[in-house]
């Protein structure tokens, strides 16, 4: 928690919220892989990729 915190202390101070979108996008991305890994909807999940 005290990463998120952190974080976003940074993006307020340097004024990067272009950041935004690509992490919550890449967090997306990442835990549709995970949470896709043992179903049936594996191999339709690593043909987008």
């Amino acid at each position: 928690m005290e990463f998120i915190r952190e974080f976003w202390h940074f993006i307020k101070v340097r004024k990067k919220f272009w950041l935004l979108p690509i992490l919550i996008v890449s967090a997306l991305f990442g835990g549709l892989l995970v949470l896709g890994e043992g179903s049936a909807i594996a191999p339709f999940i690593y043909t987008i990729f």
